[in-house]
């Protein structure tokens, strides 16, 4: 049986500190393509990314994202797990990828020096971090004035009785890394950004998909 790390109640674990985050490898592998994979592509490919563009992904996990950038662009993924870094470098050498690398890095401490990339994007991520707030200013920060930001997660529902449905789930979303009540308002407060989008592929989906411009 997995031993889930315990801190004190609202307060999520962070997951590359996790023994269940680096023994869930295996099965997000399996299972989260399936949920995840054509809303992400399908997203990357409608903003055009130019040629030559300087790319961030936060979170890249095992590089689910990874095949969806053109070869064109100039593609660094971060993440604070080691095993699932393993997993997309091992993708990488097999797909003989020159314009992609990943490394080790905290998301909330990004470094790198400001207004660095053309796109900075995050698949699922900023629901599983300590600090959701610093991780987006972070992005925020080192993205380009009139670059763009590409987030799709899951947010707290505007709809009162759909929120209070998914919050019950809070207390087992917690103990596993992630939280079901972050919203979206708190998180993009006084950020020097211009939202372009912000819309669910589907009305029953879970996630939404943030498109914002750096100002």
């Amino acid at each position: 049986m997995l031993k889930l790390d315990t801190k004190p109640e609202g307060t999520p674990p962070k997951p590359h500190e996790s023994r269940f985050y680096h023994n869930l490898v295996p099965a997000y592998q399996a299972v989260w393509p399936a949920v995840a994979r054509r809303r992400i592509f399908a997203n990357l490919s409608s903003l055009n990314i130019a040629a030559g563009a300087k790319v961030l992904e936060v979170g890249v996990g095992t590089g689910l994202a990874l095949d969806a950038y053109p070869d064109h662009a100039e593609v660094l993924g971060v993440d604070l797990s080691e095993a699932m870094l393993a997993e997309a470098e091992t993708m990488i050498a097999r797909k003989k990828w020159s314009h992609v690398r990943v490394r080790p890095m905290n998301a909330e401490q990004l470094e790198f020096e400001p207004e660095s990339f053309d796109l900075v994007t995050s698949f699922h991520t900023i629901s599983v971090v300590s600090r959701p707030d610093e991780m987006m200013r972070e992005m925020v920060r080192v993205c380009k004035p009139g670059g763009r930001i590409l987030v799709i997660n899951h947010f707290r529902s505007e709809n009162p009785l759909i929120a209070r449905v998914v919050d019950s789930a809070g207390g087992l979303t917690r103990r596993l890394g992630w939280r079901t009540d972050l919203q979206m308002n708190e998180l993009l407060n006084e950020l020097p950004i211009e939202i372009e989008s912000c819309h669910k592929d589907n009305p029953l989906s879970l996630f939404r998909v943030l498109v914002a411009k750096r100002v």
